[in-house]
């Protein structure tokens, strides 16, 4: 109860210090919401054509316009959500959980183990991050499974290189040496008394990554490698508007508008979550 009362007290604390907080907080149950319950909410159907009415301007019966081919721009927003919550979500247990185990596996064990992952990490971090994913998600194919895929192949070898350097430090503690003493095993070590120690650098960077994610992967989709129409993804919606930006903006101006929303909302989560974790740190 103490510490639990205590958490609130420095959550209280980080709100009146950080008002954007509370945006953060509005965007997060946003997109919370339509991820389960935005195809319901849609007014229109997002997949269903309607070509006499295509290219209408925001109005009371289409709030955000119609695309190209008669679709309610807002149905398809709200219904895109699930696919750009899904997307963050994979991206980032799967860069994690690989990162996690090829740091941890090269910190613990050391010696030739670690020089031959760490020297396969450098493989990957020696080319640019997003040339890297722009290479294998066109070798893959587009597709939004392999946009995701290839993005999670880039970044997993930077989680892997911080949870290394966390693991190096934390196993020359004393409790380290001590249940090493006592007969642990080497995983009941690396998963009772190292890792706990050292996920907090590795939740603040990947809560600053999120967003990351999704503008990536809307980058991918807007150039065609990533989700394909008629698929309402943010990043495919807005390429798709690129080529009626002058007779009809609201096709790539709204969906380009909801991705900015949710990077700020989740960077500013990212930011707070980082002063939570330092001052219960301290």
């Amino acid at each position: 109860m103490k510490s639990s009362s205590s958490l609130l007290k420095k959550l209280s604390l980080v709100v009146k210090r950080r008002p954007v907080l509370i945006f953060s907080l509005i965007v997060i149950l946003g997109l919370l919401t339509l991820t389960f319950l935005g195809e319901l909410l849609a007014p229109y159907d997002p997949l269903g054509v309607d070509l006499p009415g295509k290219l209408q301007s925001p109005s009371m019966t289409h709030l955000m316009g119609t695309d190209d081919m008669g679709r309610d721009v807002l149905s398809r927003i709200m219904a895109g959500t699930r696919l750009s919550t899904a997307t963050i979500a994979v991206i980032m247990s799967s860069s994690l959980l690989i990162g996690i185990l090829v740091g941890t596996l090269a910190g613990y064990l050391g010696g030739r183990f670690d020089e031959g992952l760490m020297r396969l990490t450098e493989v990957f971090l020696a080319f640019p991050g997003l040339i890297l994913a722009l290479a294998i998600a066109a070798a893959l194919g587009p597709s939004l499974i392999n946009a995701m895929l290839a993005i999670s192949i880039v970044w997993w070898p930077w989680y892997a290189r911080m949870v290394r350097g966390q693991v190096l430090a934390v196993k020359q503690n004393q409790y380290v040496e001590a249940a090493r003493a006592m007969g642990a095993s080497g995983f009941r070590i690396a998963v009772r008394h190292i890792l706990p120690n050292c996920m907090m650098p590795v939740i603040i960077q990947a809560s600053m990554d999120m967003g990351s994610a999704l503008v990536t992967t809307a980058g991918l989709s807007f150039i065609g490698l990533g989700a394909q129409a008629p698929t309402p993804e943010w990043g495919s919606m807005v390429g798709v508007g690129r080529r009626y930006l002058l007779s009809a903006w609201w096709i790539s101006t709204f969906p380009g508008l909801a991705i900015f929303i949710t990077i700020l909302g989740l960077n500013l989560l990212g930011d707070t979550l980082q002063d939570i974790l330092w001052s219960r740190h301290e």
